[in-house]
């Protein structure tokens, strides 16, 4: 059977031809809690948008064995789901947005227009998982720039669990304007339901910068750089050069060791 997700030599370059970073090769397996990580601008939310097929690269990205174009790109971005730091400058008001997303083709194909995927069961999860983590129903009302950045953080992250179509959520920095007590809130809803097996969500690639929240998320670390990637037990940011777990992956794919 093959991975849920497999990196296959991914390159991205900027204009001038300098690679951003190249010969990435890892794969993404259920159950896995992945923790990208890496120095300032060594490329890792370019790393997302590459796997979710937001901007050009090289290389292939296969879903369960199969390629976004042989899925279709849409219905791939629906299983394979990246969700940004901070939500763009989006019209109208997260509800809005919500129930426009359940009216997508790509949306209704796999839920096969059942109950479960209309768009007032999708809003009634949202308004659960929000709550959970502070988010007052009014709120789903209210335009996109009217909320907090820890606001808008949160709602856009229970938008994307409420969904159930994600087997992957590309996850960029998704705690990063939010207090201590509410990450925690967060971290536990999200690896609950990788762990629990009771939604469509199968895995988390997940950056942060907090080695603690690494700690406390991840099943597996992997750390970026221009030359390629490594694999490592250590959940620092920034593994020492002397650490002897490390892989260098420069010419294989890192599978989990589980």
């Amino acid at each position: 059977m093959p991975p849920l997700l497999e990196l296959c030599n991914i390159a991205c370059y900027l204009e001038k031809g300098s690679n951003i970073f190249s010969d990435i090769n890892f794969t993404v397996n259920e159950g896995d809690i992945l923790v990208l990580q890496g120095r300032s601008g060594s490329g890792k939310s370019t790393l997302l948008k590459c796997i979710a097929h937001l901007v050009m690269h090289s290389g292939e990205t296969l879903y369960r064995g199969k390629t976004a174009q042989a899925i279709g790109i849409p219905s791939y971005r629906t299983r394979i789901l990246y969700v940004p730091q901070r939500p763009a400058l989006l019209p109208g008001s997260p509800r809005d947005f919500l129930v426009s997303i359940t009216n997508l083709r790509a949306h209704k194909a796999i839920v096969c227009d059942t109950l479960d995927g209309s768009a007032d069961v999708v809003l009634q999860r949202a308004y659960e998982i929000g709550e959970e983590w502070g988010i007052d129903r009014e709120l789903w009302a209210r335009g996109w720039i009217n909320l907090s950045g820890g606001e808008g953080q949160r709602i856009l992250l229970a938008s994307a669990v409420a969904l159930n179509t994600a087997e992957v959520l590309l996850l960029d920095e998704p705690t990063s304007a939010l207090d201590s007590e509410t990450s925690a809130l967060v971290e536990r809803t999200l690896t609950e339901k990788v762990r629990s097996g009771d939604t469509t969500l199968k895995s988390l690639v997940w950056i942060t910068h907090s080695p603690e929240q690494s700690r406390r998320v991840g099943t597996r670390f992997i750390y970026l750089s221009a030359g390629g990637c490594y694999e490592s037990d250590d959940p620092s940011p920034i593994p020492s050069s002397h650490t002897p777990s490390i892989i260098h992956s420069r010419s294989m794919t890192i599978s989990s060791t589980a």
